[in-house]
């Protein structure tokens, strides 16, 4: 069966640096993630910042509150312009995430790509087309969002440092 795929961009107005050292750093996942899916990281095995290898554990809630466990791992870092990770335990039968960042006029453009496979075949496909495709079409919604949020400056309608 073949993979589905997503990509989403965005242009955050903040230099290569700070958008790097925000996405570099776990924690912040917490932050960009929709607070209904109860999503909590509960263990990062590394030095707490990005590098190919590091594992990184949670749990989520994304249906009904059934609370579901997930790890990934740090696959490649290409500092700071990339990096990918993937799924070694969770919900999928595959999840690859690849995160790209590039200088652009006015700030940098974040990519995120998806490649992902529910379980169960078929069975899994239809899933994906009742509930998951646009739970995941959400979720990235409200990182948008949030990153937005983030990275505009207090009384800056066009964005610029990050909040804390």
């Amino acid at each position: 069966m073949k993979p589905f795929e997503l990509s989403y961009t965005q242009l955050l107005e903040a230099p290569l640096e700070k958008v790097w050292a925000f996405f570099a750093d776990p924690g912040n996942l917490e932050r960009i993630t929709p607070p209904d899916l109860g999503f909590r990281v509960t263990g990062v095995n590394g030095e707490g910042r990005l590098q190919e290898g590091m594992t990184i554990s949670y749990t989520l809630q994304p249906l009904f509150g059934v609370p579901l466990g997930w790890v990934s791992r740090i696959t490649h870092v290409l500092k700071p312009f990339r990096f990918d990770d993937e799924q070694v335990s969770g919900p999928y039968e595959l999840w690859q995430h690849t995160h790209l960042f590039r200088e652009v006029p006015g700030g940098v453009e974040v990519t995120d790509r998806i490649r992902y496979l529910l379980p169960f075949g078929p069975l899994g496909s239809m899933f994906n087309e009742l509930l998951v495709a646009g739970r995941l079409e959400a979720i990235f919604r409200y990182r948008s969002e949030r990153l937005q949020e983030l990275f505009r400056s207090p009384g800056d309608h066009g964005g610029g440092a990050m909040q804390a």
